[in-house]
C-alpha cells in the first residue's frame, strides 16, 4: 500500500531535522579543534553511519581516535540513538 503524501513530508521532515541535529553536534566541537590547528568536515549521512574528515594537525595526531571518540559520543547523546561514525581520508591520507 503506497504512503500518503502526508506520511512521506513527515518522514522527510524527520531525516531533515536529524541531519540538522547530526550537523549541530558536529558544529560544537569545531571552535576545539580550530584552537589546535584543526578542522572537521562532515562527508555524508547514510542511515546510522556518519562519515567525517579530520584535517590539519588531527590528520597525523595519535589521538585522532579520541577526538572521534568525542564526537561520536556527542552524536549519541544528542540524538538518543547509537551512530557510528566513520573517518574518511583525503587521497593518499591513511585512516587508523
Amino acid at each position: 500500500m503506497p504512503a500518503k503524501p502526508g506520511q512521506l513530508r513527515q518522514s522527510s521532515s524527520t531525516a531533515t531535522d536529524r541531519e540538522r541535529c547530526i550537523r549541530g553536534a558536529i558544529e560544537e566541537i569545531r571552535p576545539n579543534l580550530q584552537r589546535d590547528d584543526s578542522d572537521r568536515h562532515l562527508l555524508g549521512i547514510d542511515g546510522s553511519r556518519v562519515m567525517v574528515r579530520l584535517t590539519g594537525a588531527c590528520t597525523l595526531c595519535k589521538l585522532s581516535i579520541v577526538t572521534l571518540k568525542g564526537i561520536q559520543a556527542r552524536l549519541v547523546g544528542k540524538l538518543g540513538e547509537l551512530v557510528r561514525l566513520i573517518p574518511v581520508a583525503a587521497a593518499g591520507e591513511a585512516v587508523d
